[in-house]
């Protein structure tokens, strides 16, 4: 086995780590969970519950609940339970428990990501805010020395201009929230020059001039930059890119939900990568993880929704 190898072995979850480490002293949040109805969404609520990072309501048809929980040997003793009799519904009933101040988080379990997000979007009874909900998939990548944020690979199909706007200001956002400093951010297409026939480097450099002129704040932009030179130091170096941002991007913004996707999963596919996944732009954190997540990527996703939480809490003029 080579150094290289041995190191990625050593380390391969050492970010996810840090992230749930940063939750030590934290009060739990109060998080309804949407449909838990497999095992590891089960588990994940739970075992986030053990540890104090969350104090999870559950909310879906109790008795396959419990008849679930008992068949996977998972204790839920102390653990609430709000009956709901399908996944629209706890969709919806979770949605509620928010708005009425039960909960402060909303994490999905075993129903459709659409079931959630339908519940959180609607007009009438939703979570929205001014701004445009979008996903971030934290990505911790065993080869690569930095959390690297994806965005947007679950949420916003094509987004337009000023839709990519919120979609990079709330990674910002979340960013900064997990005290990890002002980040890079790369905005991605096929090559690092302006091409009238390739749209996305266009949008891309007025992203960039919109961030000078004070319309995306809090972090430092260049694009259009290919995948490469946006994370290695060399491909940018022989490409001859001079920017703070090439080579070292800890923020990668795609140009639309399928090039996003393939990223993501590429990663965790041929990298070994975790992905924790979260939406932003909502009233409330929302812990958006694949039905596939093993039980440490939910973890994760729970101590960014609650670090952010928390710092949120902490900007709220009147605090007790």
């Amino acid at each position: 086995m080579t150094r290289k190898a041995t190191v990625s072995q050593l380390h391969r979850h050492e970010k996810y780590e840090r992230l749930i480490a940063a939750t030590a002293g934290l009060a739990p949040l109060p998080a309804a969970v949407a449909h838990p109805c497999d095992e590891n969404s089960l588990r994940g609520a739970v075992d986030a519950g053990r540890q104090n990072m969350i104090a999870p309501i559950l909310v879906g048809p109790r008795q396959r609940i419990i008849e679930l929980a008992k068949d996977c040997a998972i204790d839920l003793g102390g653990v609430e339970i709000v009956d709901s009799p399908h996944s629209i519904a706890a969709a919806e009933m979770a949605v509620d428990l928010v708005r009425t101040g039960r909960a402060e988080l909303l994490m999905k379990g075993s129903l459709h990501s659409d079931e959630l997000l339908a519940a959180v979007t609607r007009r009438e009874g939703g979570l929205r805010t001014g701004r445009r909900i979008s996903h971030v998939f934290v990505m911790d990548v065993p080869t690569h020395p930095q959390t690297l944020f994806i965005t947007d690979a679950a949420v916003n199909i094509a987004p337009d201009l000023m839709a990519k706007r919120d979609i990079i200001q709330n990674a910002i956002d979340l960013y900064t929230a997990l005290g990890l400093g002002v980040p890079k951010v790369a905005v991605l297409s096929a090559v690092e020059t302006v091409t009238p026939s390739i749209p996305s480097t266009i949008e891309a450099a007025a992203l960039c001039k919109m961030a000078d002129r004070g319309q995306i704040t809090g972090g430092l932009l260049d694009g259009p930059l290919a995948f490469d030179n946006a994370i290695s130091i060399e491909a940018a170096r022989i490409k001859g890119i001079k920017s703070p941002v090439a080579g070292q991007a800890q923020i990668l913004v795609v140009p639309d939900l399928e090039a996003g996707n393939m990223l993501a999963k590429n990663l965790t596919f041929l990298s070994g990568a975790d992905a924790a996944g979260i939406v932003l732009g909502a009233r409330v954190p929302v812990v958006l993880t694949s039905r596939a997540d093993n039980v440490r990527t939910r973890m994760a996703s729970c101590a960014v929704a609650m670090l952010l939480a928390h710092s949120r809490r902490a900007r709220e003029p009147i605090r007790a």
